[in-house]
């Protein structure tokens, strides 16, 4: 009995001892190998501003960050080779080679569940950069999404797009993939780019159906990287420049500003010599810019994005009809629409930013983003800013919200929208949570084995010390 006893204590005190170790250490922590990584501050203020005339639309977007990262896609020469810094990485761009962004994605009704959950519904299965993405060669083997759609990685999509939304493989035919986007199933894309838009005075316009794809047309940018030679396809014309490449000093150290040359313009180009004795550190970009064409170049910047004083201010300006209904959502006076934003700063890209919840915009007509009439080719901008909370989204995907797993699937169900239901700062700490559902599982259930342990030697202790009080009475 005295050995039960003994033992008992020494359950019940190493316990207690294991609870005040691990108390409060958490399980929510950076794994890169796991493209996790957590920002410092779950949410963001975005501040809009909309007008139009009954020919253009604009959109003026007003957002903090302490440094403008205005830098993008590098190739850097060196130990013989080009070697790529930039890309998209689980966190920040280690050399803070990564631009910053603004987006907004438009619908004018024809996707209901976009007014309610926002760019939710455009997460789904094994995305881009989730821990359990898709491989890029078992993208690039499928026969619509890989073989004649060229892509290599399972980006946004919306639902009605897939048999099984749980299933990013399972695309619905490609006639009623046509019938969808005649019905005006699909979202426009706005996509302001701190490198890529600013020199040619153009943002990017996308659209989101079963992929997202950029519009017909050509982009105001393209790669620079030829397959083959493993070099650039282009460098900058000496004559016009003075030099065939930028100083990677000047780019580490951020030394390079807005009136200076950090970006590579296709007016701005030659053929790259690969004659030329290249030092280390000889860096050109891996993005040309041009002024692009057709559908794809339909939004312009108005004026030029500036960051000053802590904030960026970028405008856009877009035909209301841009004669193109398969690509993008025209806007009429008195119009009623969805908006959501996403903005990247800090060098972060690909998932790695923050988004809205759907806004409602409204074309001279009450709304939480109003659009003011104007006459005139540019507004004044009289009106108030708009404000709207950005939080960090996490791994959250469509098919898991609406999954039994998720204690809020009925209230989806029904149609009750996010916003009645979560403020942003709750899904912020959601999509977090989200991240680390296993981990938080698992710890959940040791610290529940653990009391019932701590309980059970408790008791045993408790009531072995009893009876021997009452042998000794």
């Amino acid at each position: 009995m005295r050995r039960i006893l003994y033992l008992s204590l020494v359950v019940f005190i190493g316990l207690l001892v294991a609870s005040w170790l691990t108390h409060g250490t958490g399980v929510i922590r950076n794994d890169i190998a796991r493209n996790i990584h957590i920002p410092d501050e779950p949410t963001m203020p975005l501040q809009v501003r909309a007008a139009y005339n009954g020919r253009e639309m604009f959109f003026r977007y007003r957002w903090p960050t302490p440094k403008p990262h205005i830098y993008h896609d590098m190739l850097k020469y060196e130990g013989g080779k080009w070697v790529r810094y930039g890309a998209s990485v689980a966190g920040p761009q280690p050399q803070g080679i990564y631009e910053d962004r603004v987006a907004m994605m438009v619908d004018d009704g024809s996707v209901p569940e976009f007014g309610r959950y926002g760019g939710y519904i455009t997460i789904g299965d094994r995305m881009r950069f989730f821990t359990d993405e898709a491989s890029a060669k078992e993208v690039a083997a499928h026969p619509y999404l890989g073989a004649k759609k060229g892509q290599t990685e399972v980006g946004k999509h919306l639902p009605g797009t897939r048999r099984d939304i749980g299933d990013w493989s399972s695309v619905v035919p490609e006639d009623e993939l046509a019938r969808l986007r005649a019905a005006g199933y699909f979202l426009d894309l706005w996509h302001w780019r701190a490198h890529r838009s600013n020199p040619v005075g153009k943002s990017d316009d996308q659209v989101i159906a079963e992929a997202r794809y950029g519009d017909s047309g050509k982009a105001p940018f393209f790669t620079n990287w030829n397959a083959e030679t493993k070099q650039p396809r282009l460098m900058f014309d000496p004559e016009k420049i003075g030099v065939r490449a930028l100083d990677w000093t000047a780019l580490a150290g951020s030394t390079l500003g807005f009136g200076d040359v950090y970006y590579l313009r296709e007016d701005q180009a030659v053929a790259f010599d690969s004659k030329f004795t290249w030092k280390d550190g000889d860096t050109i970009p891996n993005r040309v810019l041009r002024a692009g064409d057709g559908s794809r170049a339909d939004i312009s910047v108005v004026g030029k994005a500036e960051w000053r004083d802590g904030f960026w201010d970028v405008t856009l300006a877009r035909a209301m009809d841009t004669g193109h209904p398969l690509e993008d959502k025209a806007m009429v006076d008195k119009g009623f629409y969805s908006i959501a934003f996403a903005v990247h700063r800090g060098a972060y890209g690909s998932r790695w930013h923050y988004v809205s919840l759907p806004v409602a915009l409204g074309l001279d007509r009450d709304a939480q983003v109003t659009a003011v009439r104007f006459d005139g080719d540019t507004p004044g901008w009289e009106q108030p800013w708009s404000d709207v909370t950005l939080f960090y989204p996490g791994q959250v995907s469509w098919p898991g919200l609406i999954s039994a797993r998720h204690a809020g699937s009925t209230f989806i169900k029904d149609g009750v929208p996010v916003r009645f239901r979560h403020n942003e700062r709750q899904l912020a700490q959601y999509g977090i949570e989200a991240e680390f559902a296993d981990e938080i599982w698992r710890q959940w259930m040791l610290t529940l084995l653990g009391g019932v342990l701590l309980i059970a030697a408790f008791g045993v202790g408790l009531n072995l010390l009893l009876g021997r009080e009452r042998v000794s009475q």
